[in-house]
């Protein structure tokens, strides 16, 4: 139950993304065009970048959703941190391009001849990507989903952009109006600054995600609540060892326990099953637990 109202949110949050940036990424495009500015053209190259990264992210939270079979008895639920490796690489990329951009306008020589329209186009784009960020985050939080914390992400990095794009039109603007034609260079200078930051984000997420997929254990904070729930358990007399291993937004337990040596198979068979019902119904999140019954001595 947990896991097809985990999916099905998920995938409306990314179906919603995907909509949401293919209407910005127009509207950006034909403002740019229209209203001669170069910053919200590589905005909407921007939010067109949106797309491909929630995209990304529904495909894996599709396949996320996979039960296990014969060559993935684990599951799929690495398949969100691979979405998740996706969408850092686009960050890192995206930023990469606006600062080769920002460099390019600073060492050239431009007259700026933007519109309003531009202008409020921006306005707007930046209200609706951070709402968008608000709202992706608190649910990836929530569901435990590191590929729509990391799409969120990507919303926000879009609201960066088209914040810089607001300060750099609105200077360019005030510039020509004023007669300050230097104003023109704070837009690439500030542009270069949150290109760094963007790229900085994706690192940071595709940190996490690689970590994720080399099934690095839980710490000892992390398994407490799971030790403390076999403790509980009528018949353990100890546990050997517990391993809790992240498998995308799931979790895999490995658990030794030792019982009375003079208990029959079938009871000891019966008490493993206990702690293997009991860890998946009491902790959400929980996916699959093994466990290894010894003798007690």
């Amino acid at each position: 139950m947990y896991m097809n109202d985990r999916f099905q949110k998920a995938q409306f949050a990314s179906i919603l993304g995907i909509v949401v940036n293919l209407i910005l990424a127009v509207i950006k495009g034909i403002g740019g065009i229209l209203g001669n500015s170069r910053a919200l053209l590589a905005d909407a190259v921007h939010s067109a970048s949106d797309v491909l990264s929630s995209i990304a992210v529904l495909v894996g939270i599709r396949a996320a959703q996979k039960p296990p079979d014969s060559e993935h008895p684990y599951g799929h639920g690495k398949a969100e941190n691979i979405a998740t490796l996706i969408v850092a690489i686009l960050l890192a990329v995206v930023g990469l391009e606006i600062l080769m951009d920002a460099i390019s306008v600073i060492w050239s020589e431009t007259e700026s001849n933007t519109s309003m329209l531009a202008l409020y186009i921006v306005l707007f784009s930046i209200l609706v990507k951070e709402s968008l960020f608000q709202y992706k985050n608190r649910l990836g939080n929530k569901i435990n989903s590191p590929a729509i914390i990391a799409d969120a992400w990507h919303h926000r990095s879009d609201a960066i952009s088209s914040l810089i794009a607001f300060i750099g039109i609105g200077l360019s603007i005030w510039g020509a109006n004023s007669e300050i034609p230097f104003l023109a260079y704070l837009d690439p200078i500030a542009s270069a600054i949150i290109a760094v930051i963007i790229m900085w984000m994706g690192f940071s997420l595709g940190k996490e995600a690689v970590k994720i997929s080399l099934e690095i254990v839980l710490d000892e904070e992390d398994t407490k609540k799971f030790l403390d729930t076999i403790n509980k358990i009528e018949g353990v007399k100890k546990i050997d060892a517990l391993h809790a291993r992240s498998h995308g937004s799931y979790v895999i337990i490995d658990a030794k326990i030792s019982v009375d040596s003079d208990i029959t198979v079938d009871e000891g068979h019966t008490i493993a099953v206990n702690v293997k019902e009991k860890l998946m119904k009491q902790h959400e999140g929980v996916q699959d637990v093994h466990v290894h019954v010894n003798p007690y001595h």
